[in-house]
């Protein structure tokens, strides 16, 4: 019996000793990247009212935090510049000392949205990403890229942590980053020489409400925040409200990040007004706040042509509209047209091939606007203003810098007049006057559109081969 007993208690006290070891959430691990130049939160959890100490290998700096009665633990430590040197992360309670391996100080951003970020390397079924094999290939390169994958997973309740690990990118790695996020780091880690750590959380088919917390849901929509109203309401669980920012977004709430990258809408594609972006404007705030590293850059995607049903409707076209219009309004953001990444053939693949050119371009507005790299061009043309000439429609542009990329055949544009009954355009570029748009069906042009439809794809760029975004004139 006693035998039985001395073997109870030694259970009892290894079993103790493990609990009151440090730990750490997932997201904190061997070979992730630490925001460089920052002072970087690290949490987690210990014995009650013990004492972590923190050392890193950079510095002779010492930390520590007293954990609270629950066990609870935060603390910042000054992070080093990039320098690709790996470092390390010791943490001790009295207890046992945790260490973090293999890191590196480099830039931060989080992938966030749905399907066509998550979309990784490899692609999903029936929908490959242009070019694996030279990515993978290539990807012997890339060990500055590192990424981690959280699951995606829903919760009534902000969830504080989530099984994840940190990949360095590798030819037996690369397969499973975001697609989108991946070329993303891909150039901005070689132009800047720096790593770049890529926080994927997102979740195909959610809409932006998906990500908005109870509180913005209950007073800022008319969304359901109950379980059992919000199932009914969506059967489909990837479009629920809340839940999937609780489960899969608040357990990275914590890490200290650069910026954010966004691509989704089209789960949203038929919302009403100016639901999307003043909703997608909120979401923005919500999350600089909640990571508490100011104004952070939201460089996000719009949605790319995509038939739904119709090639001709414009409920896509419009939601593409919102896009531009809550770029117009969130402050420090960026937005990449995608009118140019689809195939012809593509009119009903929800998930487009053409990845790279979507990555690049967010990175060609981070390398500008967040690091300062001027003489990238990173805006899309945008339409300026419209100037009818009898039967002629002068379009200027903004973002053009200084010239647009073909003189002849621009496709994509049609002409309305007063009897709102648009056909296709002829256009062609004068300097005097900018694109010049005429129709032999419309002697009296009132409104010009430029792949306003669900899917059309039009061939009208930059001097930095950025696409024109798609526009109206009218209000119909």
């Amino acid at each position: 019996m006693r035998k039985l007993f001395l073997m109870i208690s030694a259970l009892f006290l290894m079993h103790a000793g493990m609990q009151a070891k440090v730990r750490l959430p997932h997201v904190l691990g061997d070979n992730m990247v630490i925001q460089q130049d920052a002072d970087v939160r690290l949490w987690g959890s210990a014995k009650p009212n013990s004492t972590v100490k923190v050392s890193v290998s950079w510095s002779g700096d010492a930390y520590s935090a007293k954990a609270d009665r629950k066990g609870e633990w935060q603390l910042t430590v000054k992070t080093p510049k990039a320098d690709n040197k790996p470092l390390t992360v010791r943490l001790d309670d009295g207890d046992g000392e945790v260490a973090l391996s293999n890191l590196l100080a480099g830039e931060v951003w989080v992938c966030a949205g749905q399907s066509n970020m998550e979309m990784p390397i490899k692609g999903f079924e029936n929908c490959p990403v242009e070019g694996y094999n030279d990515v993978v290939a290539d990807a012997v390169n890339s060990s500055l890229v590192r990424f981690v994958k959280i699951p995606s997973v829903m919760s009534m309740t902000p969830l504080s942590d989530a099984n994840c690990e940190w990949k360095v990118c590798s030819p037996a790695t690369v397969g499973d980053a975001s697609a989108t996020g991946y070329f993303f780091a891909r150039k901005v880690s070689r132009m800047l020489n720096v790593p770049v750590g890529l926080i994927m959380a997102n979740k195909g088919g959610s809409k932006v409400e998906s990500w908005l917390t109870k509180e913005n849901l209950k007073k800022y929509t008319d969304e359901p925040v109950d379980s059992q109203a919000i199932v009914k309401k969506y059967p489909a669980d990837y479009h629920r409200a809340l839940m999937w920012g609780n489960g899969t977004f608040s357990p990275i709430l914590k890490y200290t990040v650069k910026g954010i990258l966004f691509y989704q809408g089209c789960s949203n594609v038929g919302d009403p007004g100016n639901q999307y972006s003043d909703r997608l404007a909120l979401l923005v705030r919500q999350w600089r706040d909640a990571f508490g590293c100011g104004e952070i850059p939201f460089y996000f995607v719009q949605i790319a042509p995509y038939d739904y049903g119709n090639v001709d409707g414009d409920w896509g076209a419009k939601l593409r509209e919102q896009q531009v219009r809550a770029h117009d309004i969130i402050p420090n953001s960026g937005l990449v047209c995608t009118n140019d990444c689809v195939y012809p053939w593509e009119a009903r693949q929800i998930h487009p091939a053409q990845k790279q050119k979507v990555g690049e371009r967010l990175a060609f507005l981070a390398l500008n606007k967040t690091y300062g790299q001027e003489t990238i061009l990173c805006e899309s043309p945008e339409f300026k203003e419209l100037k009818i000439e009898g039967d002629t429609c002068c379009i200027r542009l903004k973002n053009d810098y200084g010239g647009v990329s073909r003189l002849d055949d621009m496709q994509g544009f049609e002409v309305a007049g007063a009897d709102k009954v648009f056909h296709p355009a002829k256009a062609s570029y004068d300097n005097a006057r900018g694109i010049v748009v005429t129709c032999p069906e419309v002697k009296a042009p009132v409104a010009v559109r430029y792949c306003f439809k669900n899917f059309q794809l039009g061939n009208v760029a930059n001097m930095g081969g950025l696409p024109l975004l798609p526009f109206r004139t009218d209000n119909w």
